[in-house]
């Protein structure tokens, strides 16, 4: 059985211009991504837990976007754009298992936070490497347990013949609409394995933070509130997009799908969000600014040599 995608553009010049935005969109997310991870390896000063974790969240995104992007630019020019039920059952788990590996990661970094500001002294202690590590493993692997049981619930299910899906990829909201069973334990099962990779993870990020802003506020130095906040702005701020999106697509019943509507949103947390978290992350940090102009100077120069 093989799946059609049926959101692209059939109008020729329409499908060039799709395919030069999403390349540019994907090139600037790639770039944006590497020069984190590599500035962040390259300065010593930034090896430290907190972009231990942005170099991690880097990583996992650029791998996310990896698993679709490509697939989107291929499938923009081809003039068919199919693909059997493995490759979708494929698609679909490792993207939804790279998407909710990044909220866990998110949900660490909140920790992170957490710890610094309630609890410095104790920091160096709690926040080791090897801690740091295991955090991101276990976001990596928690992810990917929630998505093959979560595909392979989807994929046991029957499928109408006729498989148009409206979307650019195998997502699990459009794929669901091609089920011919019409059972509520089915919406269900699906909505409890979002829960658990989305709102879960979300629920730990709120409790560090009302922790954190119950400690900023007892501070009486305005100088030490400001400086605590402007660490957390940031990542409150790539958390904010990111769960708004999810929770759009993923947190409500199947009857509310809109296809041209889910597409947009979709885009958004494919491309949108992994391409404005560089930025956001270095236009509010000036330590990142610093050592990424590091590295883009000594590149230059030994290029001119």
């Amino acid at each position: 059985m093989q799946f059609v995608f049926l959101a692209y553009p059939s109008c020729p010049e329409l499908r060039v211009l799709s395919f030069l935005g999403v390349s540019m969109a994907y090139a600037l997310i790639i770039s944006g991504n590497v020069l984190i991870v590599v500035s962040i390896q390259a300065e010593a000063r930034l090896r430290v837990p907190m972009y231990y974790f942005l170099g991690s969240l880097s990583g996992v995104e650029m791998c996310y976007t990896a698993v679709v992007v490509p697939h989107i630019l291929a499938n923009t020019l081809q003039s068919e754009k199919t693909i059997t039920l493995l490759g979708c059952a494929t698609q679909m788990a490792f993207f939804i298992a790279l998407g909710s590996a990044d909220c866990f990661v998110l949900a660490a970094m909140a920790y992170d936070r957490y710890v610094a500001i309630c609890h410095p002294l104790q920091y160096p202690l709690i926040m080791t490497l090897t801690v740091c590590v295991r955090l991101v493993v276990a976001s990596v692997v928690t992810g990917l347990f929630l998505s093959l049981q979560l595909v392979a619930f989807i994929f046991s299910l029957p499928f109408c013949q006729a498989g148009g899906i409206q979307h650019f990829f195998c997502d699990v909201p459009p794929v669901m609409q091609l089920v011919c069973a019409n059972s509520h334990f089915h919406e269900l099962s699906v909505l409890v394995a979002a829960t658990l990779a989305i709102a879960v993870p979300f629920f730990l990020i709120a409790t560090s933070y009302a922790f954190i802003a119950a400690t900023v506020l007892k501070m009486h130095s305005a100088a030490g509130r400001h400086r605590a906040f402007s660490t957390c702005s940031s990542h409150l701020t790539v958390v904010l997009l990111q769960y708004g999106c999810c929770a759009f697509m993923y947190l409500r019943p199947r009857s509310s799908y809109h296809p041209q509507q889910d597409q947009f949103i979709s885009l958004v947390y494919t491309l949108g969000t992994p391409m404005l978290n560089p930025l956001i992350y270095t236009l509010r940090n000036s330590e990142m600014k610093r050592a990424i102009g590091k590295v883009l100077t000594r590149n230059c120069a030994s290029e001119s040599n």
